[in-house]
């Protein structure tokens, strides 16, 4: 369903923050996520609000002007899927805007706050064939299983 549909408060809440997330809003992210949270995605398992605050710092040492924008939430019961675009600018590489497509699984706790945070998203495709040299022999393996 479109974003603007979604009567979820719990939903919303979190649909803002993220679109909305700077690196001052590092340290606020306990009011999202649960003290015992778990949050996964291609890199990464942690469990604790110290471990996540810790991803989202280095996200924001990692790359230029981070953002997300989300397309869709479809939410049933106490959980939600949240399709979005990760908006960024690599450092070290290309300066050319970059955007990764994915999903996040949202569990909400009792409190209303994010209990699981698991991202999906193709790490080969979406960032690893972005990478100067790493990308070329990603794009080159991708054609060659698909051979």
């Amino acid at each position: 369903m479109p974003v603007a549909d979604c009567a979820d408060p719990r939903v919303h809440r979190v649909i803002a923050a993220f679109e909305a997330l700077q690196p001052g809003d590092v340290e606020r992210l306990d009011a999202l996520y649960a003290p015992d949270a778990v949050f996964k995605d291609p890199f990464n398992q942690v469990q604790g609000q110290a471990a996540i605050r810790a991803i989202f710092t280095h996200m924001f040492v990692a790359l230029r002007e981070p953002r997300f924008i989300v397309r869709e939430a479809i939410v049933q019961g106490d959980q939600c899927f949240l399709v979005w675009d990760f908006l960024f600018h690599f450092r070290r590489f290309s300066p050319a805007l970059q955007t990764v497509h994915g999903g996040s699984h949202l569990r909400f706790a009792p409190d209303g706050r994010i209990a699981l945070h698991r991202d999906y998203w193709d790490a080969a495709e979406e960032l690893y064939e972005k990478l100067p040299g790493v990308g070329a022999l990603m794009r080159w393996l991708k054609r060659q299983a698909n051979r």
